[in-house]
């Protein structure tokens, strides 16, 4: 009987034997909240990709993935990332109650080491993610914004100054580390379990409107971060990458949609009471946050476009799921308060809108006084 032709015997063996995955072997730091846990796990599901390596200070909940439990600051994370074709960078503490300064050496410290860490492992490829924020919100801001419009943000708003110094470390890794290629990820008003001073403008029982500015909203879904995410993580797309839903919507569509009727205040009363509460300690959100909900800073993402990513999210129908995130919560100049609380701000009438600001510092510093 004669040998079957080479050609037959091997698609036989291939049969037999099943290629092992070809696809990246992907990184990811941050792994077990967020963002991260949801790329996390949905990398670990993705037959393009061979194997997810998981990294954080604890354990997340993705089994399929291969977990390191370190500090992202800690020089030993080279180690860990030996191996890897790509990482995702996604350890970034944004929280409005943390320490500045703290908040800082976390998240400039921590994509310092990932980056070098990256280079010294043979790494080919570090995905970043930083904001949409960083082109600044500013009066004369084109609409949209392309994706190359010049990074006007100043580090007046909440960890937009960490956000800038991740962008100027990834404009000169390439530079430092020869072979690295480095792609930002800037997703819009992210959605989806977030805790931000842009979610928690809607926590408020009236929407403050400065006179005389022209807001529009982009938001971003969680999921839609992640989609992107991935299609930078197989190299599909590279650069500097804006992610959010297709256009936006005027302050005017947004107060229909969510039915929470304005307070429209005085440029300079706003901002004034903004800096006052925050200077002395009444509310987690700088003055400069403000900006973000006084002028447009919506990009246009075409860079995705062109390359087939779609977002799978409306602009509408992630305003209405923040809304149903936020119900029930109350919050008044960034600052979350109990039902009681909220009950007696209710009836302050400005102060429901940021704007109680004098009577605010007044009870403080009475409350200093009688310490």
């Amino acid at each position: 009987m004669s040998s079957p032709d080479p050609q037959v015997r091997a698609a036989r063996n291939q049969s037999a034997h099943p290629p092992s995955p070809r696809g990246p072997v992907v990184a990811v730091t941050g792994a077990a909240t967020g963002v991260g846990a949801l790329l996390t796990e949905r990398l670990a599901a993705s037959e393009e990709i061979k194997q997810v390596i998981a990294i954080d200070e604890r354990r997340g909940e993705c089994a399929e993935a291969h977990w390191h439990i370190l500090d992202v600051r800690d020089p030993a994370i080279a180690d860990k990332l030996r191996g890897a074709d790509v990482v995702v960078h996604l350890a970034l503490d944004l929280d409005l109650e943390t320490d500045a300064a703290a908040r800082t050496a976390y998240n400039v410290r921590g994509t310092q080491t990932v980056l070098t860490a990256a280079a010294a492992a043979g790494v080919r490829r570090v995905v970043l993610c930083t904001s949409t924020m960083v082109y600044g919100a500013l009066p004369d801001n084109e609409l949209p914004l392309s994706e190359d419009a010049e990074l006007r943000a100043t580090a007046e708003a909440t960890g937009v100054g960490d956000l800038l110094e991740i962008e100027r470390l990834a404009r000169r890794a390439p530079r430092a580390h020869p072979g690295l290629n480095v792609t930002v990820v800037r997703p819009a008003v992210l959605v989806g379990g977030t805790d931000t001073a842009l979610t928690r403008y809607f926590e408020s029982p009236r929407l403050l409107v400065v006179a005389g500015s022209r807001p529009a909203w982009q938001f971003c879904h969680i999921d839609d971060l992640c989609s992107a995410l991935e299609y930078a993580v197989r190299e599909e797309v590279e650069g500097e990458l804006a992610v959010g839903c297709d256009g936006w919507l005027e302050q005017e569509e947004v107060e229909e949609l969510s039915g929470i009727r304005r307070m429209e205040l005085p440029s300079a009363v706003a901002l004034g009471a903004a800096a006052r509460l925050h200077r002395i300690g009444l509310t987690p959100s700088p003055a400069g946050d403000l900006a973000y909900t006084m002028y447009p800073w919506v990009v246009s993402g075409s860079r995705l476009h062109d390359a087939g990513w779609r977002p799978a999210h409306t602009n509408e129908e992630v305003l209405a799921e923040l809304l149903e995130e936020v119900s029930g919560r109350h919050t008044v100049a960034g600052r979350r308060l109990g039902r009681k609380d909220a009950t007696a701000a209710g009836a302050a009438g400005a102060t429901v809108a940021l704007l109680g600001a004098a009577a605010v510092v007044r009870r403080a510093r009475k409350t200093r006084r009688r310490i």
